[in-house]
């Protein structure tokens, strides 16, 4: 479909600013914290994963839905964005595993879209302004006095809990695996333990790409909601407890800290994105919000420890303050962007954590090495 065939749409900012554009994926309104994402690639996952709860996602690549959608690459039962932007639109996908294609995928989920506008501009803005909340009108209803009142009712994203928007009800096991990979790939040819190393996973947005890392490194998992409490946790004899990454202020979510933090000890404990900035909460230090994010799959971290610098993905709004972190834990890894915690380690208690996903889903494959180290933190807990 030409763009000019399309019917019209507009975003407005907090900041009073508009976009005029066109109609994109469902029809209807949307509201969240608009921000923008690096990758290239990967905008299936992306939708999916739960840590874009609440978030209108704009992708600065501008061709998006080239390859179509498939049954594979979900992050997450369902698409979890509040909104999506692109600059151009492809409706002719070209792929071998595409089984659909992206706008097609975004309205039966009943995600509302915008394109046909100058994505940069609009990044450059956030870059310039910091995320702000948005609304997306589609249609003649796009009027500057419908956006803002639609606006005006989104809640800001500091102090929202949206774990448990996102979270399961019951726990349940998980037993997929990587899919074979070629043996080039750091997934391929896993040792497996004389016996699985049981795991309980934290849900508090979690990916289904850590899960099948998790068990492709031998782990049995049983994920947990998130507001699951530490005695039920210890209570299962876990040989490892997982902390999950998720969406919303991780201060906000106060059930999780306590919890976290009357395991800490007990278990060797590996913690990613959100489940990094519970566990520095649980250990006594702050986390702040992000001007605009980390959200690519070009992010550099450092490790302090062997000076290596790794390319990941990242997609969060919060970062780590190390004011007021205890109990011995250090910081073990920094992002070369703009020198923020991008990890922690406690070596006595046998917890690390990284601000980044080491599950690159999309993304590098630097980090898978992490999966690893936390099976070996559980073997040497077991011995």
């Amino acid at each position: 479909m030409n763009l000019l065939d399309r019917e019209p749409a507009a975003l407005l900012l907090e900041d009073g600013t508009i976009y005029r554009g066109r109609a994109y994926g469902a029809r209807g309104d949307t509201a969240g914290e608009v921000v923008f994402n690096t990758s290239m690639t990967g905008y299936q996952e992306i939708l999916t994963d739960p840590s874009y709860r609440a978030q209108i996602v704009t992708m600065t690549y501008p061709h998006m839905g080239n390859y179509g959608i498939n049954l594979e690459d979900v992050e997450s039962g369902r698409v979890q964005v509040a909104g999506f932007i692109v600059r151009e639109p492809c409706a002719v996908p070209s792929n071998w595993r595409s089984t659909g294609d992206l706008e097609s995928y975004l309205a039966e989920a009943g995600v509302v879209g915008l394109c046909g506008i100058d994505t940069r501009a609009l990044v450059r803005r956030i870059r310039q302004v910091g995320a702000m909340r948005g609304a997306i009108l589609t249609g003649e209803a796009a009027t500057e006095a419908a956006l803002a009142e639609r606006l005006a009712a989104e809640p800001p994203m500091t102090g929202r809990d949206l774990v448990g928007e996102v979270t399961c009800s019951v726990p349940y096991a998980w037993h997929e695996p990587v899919t074979p990979l070629p043996a080039a790939l750091p997934t391929a040819g896993v040792a497996q333990p004389d016996r699985p190393y049981r795991v309980v996973a934290y849900d508090f947005g979690i990916k289904h790409n850590i899960l099948r890392l998790l068990t492709t490194h031998g782990c049995e998992v049983t994920v947990v909601p998130a507001t699951t409490s530490a005695e039920d946790v210890m209570a299962m004899d876990p040989d490892g407890i997982f902390l999950s990454n998720g969406p919303g202020d991780p201060a906000a979510v106060h059930y999780a800290i306590d919890s976290v933090r009357a395991l800490i000890g007990q278990r060797p404990m590996f913690g990613i994105c959100l489940g990094h900035q519970i566990a520095a909460l649980a250990l006594g230090a702050q986390t702040f919000k992000l001007p605009f994010g980390h959200r690519g799959g070009n992010q550099p971290v450092k490790d302090l420890r062997t000076g290596q610098v790794a390319i990941t993905s990242q997609n969060h709004g919060f970062a780590v303050s190390p004011d007021g972190l205890g109990g011995g834990a250090v910081v073990s890894h920094v992002n070369l962007n703009d020198d923020t915690v991008a990890g922690l380690s406690l070596t006595e208690k046998q917890l690390f954590s990284v601000q980044y996903h080491p599950e690159a889903s999309p993304g590098p494959h630097d980090a898978d090495a992490l999966f690893a180290d936390f099976t070996r933190l559980m073997a040497e807990h077991r011995a």
